[in-house]
């Protein structure tokens, strides 16, 4: 039925807990699921032996070091068992409801991207699989002391082979990459499903200490700047809120919200513009002007100081 596949942080400490959870959840998606795991991080050879899932140690990397989607995404949808592909990062937990909203989607798109927003949870455990309720109880969990992040946070990308190609060079685990994948789908009018509304998907929170910059290096270091410019700047960067289609109980409906994602985003750029290009020159050029009286009061306001000091 599908094709998971990923890359990995070392399989050590909470990130080997939390990457066995999600890789073995993946398995138990559809009897028929396959998972590969892409990289050579320390302990991947042994959790995919330990899980029976497809390991490719090789992956090309950037200068930095960090993993290519374009490798991985040809790759995989090169040797991939089945036509229905899904790169997710390697914290999410899916469960039953994800294969349910797949099977509707399937049911009405021959090609398509589907996305959904995370639920951030705390999971600190191995998961037990052999418990018969391990969904509900995980579901439960995320729903009552979870947090459902915004559109802006996409984690998973499921897609129909050959969707993607000619991919650019950017790297997985920074910022900007998923954006660019679903303006990519929507540039090429294929249709993209919102699935946030029928698909719990568990993001397993974690720590950051795997760049060498936490959290801050994730978000604005070198990697990230390089992201962006090889996905075109913001004008190529959407989020879940531009999804054309979202899956409900009811089925596929057209998304009208996404006018008003549209709306949003062209305000913040103008506010970018209005900011770096009106208001800073128009604040500099003042301060060039006002300089020599505020020099002149600045040596007033001290020589009256000084003043002050001898009476």
């Amino acid at each position: 039925m599908i094709t998971f596949f990923t890359t990995a942080k070392p399989f050590t400490g909470h990130n080997g807990v939390i990457q066995r959870n999600a890789l073995k959840s993946w398995t138990l998606v559809h009897p028929d699921a396959e998972v590969i795991l892409f990289g050579d991080d320390e302990g991947a050879a042994r959790a995919a032996e330990e899980l029976g899932i497809r390991h490719e140690p090789h992956t090309e990397k950037n200068a930095a070091g960090s993993n290519r989607m374009d490798y991985m995404f040809a790759r995989a949808q090169g040797i991939a068992r089945h036509d229905v592909l899904c790169y997710s990062n390697c914290d999410i937990i899916f469960m039953q409801d994800f294969r349910a909203a797949l099977e509707r989607v399937l049911a009405a798109r021959k090609e398509f991207l589907m996305v959904g927003r995370r639920w951030d949870t705390e999971i600190t455990r191995p998961c037990d699989f052999g418990n018969p309720d391990w969904q509900r109880g995980i579901r439960d969990l995320a729903l009552q002391t979870g947090k459902q992040r915004t559109p802006d946070w996409i984690d998973y990308f499921v897609f129909s082979r050959g969707l993607f190609a000619d991919l650019p060079p950017l790297v997985v685990g920074r910022v900007f990459w998923d954006n660019w994948t679903v303006w990519k789908a929507l540039e090429m009018k294929k249709p993209v499903v919102d699935a946030s509304r029928v698909v719990v998907a568990i993001h397993q929170n974690h720590d950051y200490r795997h760049h060498p910059q936490g959290k801050l290096g994730v978000w604005y270091g070198e990697d990230a700047g390089a992201n962006y410019k090889l996905a075109g700047g913001w004008k190529h960067l959407r989020t879940i809120a531009d999804s054309k289609e979202a899956l409900r109980e009811g089925g596929l409906q057209p998304n009208t919200a996404r006018h008003w994602a549209a709306v949003k985003r062209y305000a913040r750029q103008a506010g970018r513009v209005a900011l770096y290009n009106i208001a800073q020159p128009i604040w500099f050029f003042f301060l060039d002007i006002t300089r020599p009286l505020r020099n002149a009061l600045g040596l007033r306001t001290a020589a009256l100081r000084r003043s002050r000091g001898k009476v």
